[in-house]
C-alpha cells in the first residue's frame, strides 16, 4: 500500500538511488526537467547515485554519457551491478583471487578494482568462481565449457537477470536469456548481484553514502521489488515503461512506497488514497471498480493524485479476487503541469 509523506521527500532521505534508463534517460536523450532535479538534490544537501543493472560498460563510461546528456555525474556517482558481483565475489574468495569472465569491458573493469584477477581462459584449472554479464561478442564454446563447469560445482555470480536489453534497433535478449539457459543446463541458479536481488542497492549505499536511501525507478520487476528485497523505500516515476496495465496488475512484491508522473515527485508531498464507503478519493477524485470489473475514476484533480487513486483502487481489487480490473475506458489526465500538490 501506498504510504504518506506531508513533505518532500528531499528532506526526509540524504540517498537518492536513480535507475538510469526511463528515470534519467530516454533513448539518448535526458528526461525533460531531470538534470535540473538532479542538481536541486545535490543543493539540497542530498547524495544521488546512478544505479544501473547494465554490466557491460564501466562506471566511468557511464558518468561520461550522463554528463553527454547534461546530467553533472563522476564515476563514483555510478554503480553498476558489475561492482556489486565483484564486491560478492571479493568478500566470498578474497583479493588477488581468480575468476572466470563471460562478459564485456565493464565487468572486467569491476574486477579488477575490486583486486580479483578476471580469467578467459574456460580451460583454466585454478578459478575460484565464475561471474557472467552482458557481453555481445562472448562466444559460444565459451558459454558451452562454462555450463559444464557450473554443472561440476563452480561457484556461480550472475550480474544480473534482465531479459531484455535496449539497443538501437530496439529491445534485444539482454543477460537474463544466457542467464536461463546456463541454469536449465547445469541444474544449478546463481547468485545474483543485480535488482531486483539486494547486493546492487547495498552496494551503491556502501560507496555513495547516506543513511537514509531511497530507490527510484521506472521498472517494477527490477526497481521497485529490488528496494522491497533489500528494505528501502521506493518511488516510482511514470516516465519509462510502467503504464496502466503494468500498475494495476503489480503483485504485492512490486509495488512501490510512492508515485509521482516525474522526477519532481522528490521535491513534493505524498498524500495517499482515503477509503469510503464505495471506493476511494483523494484529490478531487473518486476511484471505484464497478460489478463488470472495471476500474472507473472520476472527478478532476492533479495528475499525481490520479495515479495514486488508481493503484490503490485496482490494488484493493486485485487482492481480493486476484484478478487486476478492466482498464479498457480508462485513460491518464493530460501532463499539464498540474501533477505538483
Amino acid at each position: 500500500m501506498l504510504q504518506e509523506s506531508t513533505g518532500p521527500l528531499a528532506a526526509q532521505h540524504d540517498l537518492f538511488m536513480l535507475d538510469l534508463d526511463g528515470v534519467v534517460y530516454i533513448e539518448g536523450a535526458a528526461v525533460p526537467g531531470v538534470p535540473e532535479e538532479i542538481l536541486r538534490l545535490r543543493e539540497a544537501g542530498c547524495h544521488v547515485a546512478f544505479v544501473t543493472n547494465n554490466a557491460a560498460r564501466p562506471a566511468a563510461q557511464v558518468a561520461e554519457r550522463l554528463t553527454g546528456l547534461g546530467v553533472a555525474a563522476t564515476a563514483e556517482d555510478v554503480v553498476t551491478s558489475a561492482q556489486a558481483a565483484a564486491s560478492l565475489l571479493r568478500t566470498r574468495f578474497g583479493p588477488r583471487a581468480r575468476v572466470l569472465m563471460l562478459g564485456g569491458p565493464g565487468l572486467e573493469v569491476a574486477l579488477r578494482a575490486a583486486d580479483l584477477e578476471p580469467v578467459q581462459d574456460v580451460e583454466d584449472d585454478e578459478v575460484v568462481a565464475l561471474v557472467t554479464g552482458y557481453g555481445p561478442d562472448v562466444l559460444w564454446r565459451h558459454i558451452m565449457r562454462s555450463a559444464v563447469r557450473i554443472r561440476d560445482g563452480l561457484p556461480w555470480v550472475a550480474s544480473n537477470t534482465d531479459a531484455t536489453i535496449p539497443t538501437s534497433y530496439g529491445l534485444a535478449p539482454g543477460h537474463g536469456t544466457l542467464v536461463r539457459t546456463l541454469a536449465e543446463f547445469a541444474g544449478v541458479q546463481p547468485v545474483v548481484a543485480g535488482k531486483p536481488s539486494r547486493p546492487l542497492l547495498d552496494e551503491t549505499v556502501t560507496r555513495v553514502g547516506g543513511n537514509r536511501p531511497i530507490m527510484v525507478g521506472d521498472r517494477l520487476d527490477t526497481d521497485i521489488e529490488g528496494a522491497r528485497v533489500a528494505g528501502y523505500p521506493s518511488l516510482l516515476v511514470l516516465t519509462g515503461v510502467t503504464g496502466l496495465s503494468e500498475l494495476v496488475s503489480a503483485p504485492e512484491s512490486s509495488r512501490p512506497t510512492y508515485i509521482y508522473p516525474t522526477l519532481q515527485g522528490v521535491f513534493a508531498p505524498h498524500p495517499v488514497p482515503q477509503h469510503v464507503s464505495d471506493g476511494v478519493e483523494l484529490g478531487g477524485w473518486h476511484g471505484q471498480v464497478d460489478d463488470a470489473g472495471t476500474l472507473v475514476v472520476a472527478g478532476a484533480g492533479s495528475e499525481a493524485d490520479w495515479w495514486r487513486v488508481v493503484a490503490v483502487a485496482a490494488w484493493d481489487h486485485l487482492d481480493a479476487t486476484g484478478a487486476p480490473a478492466g482498464i479498457e475506458q480508462l485513460a491518464p489526465p493530460a501532463r499539464d503541469g498540474r501533477a505538483d500538490r
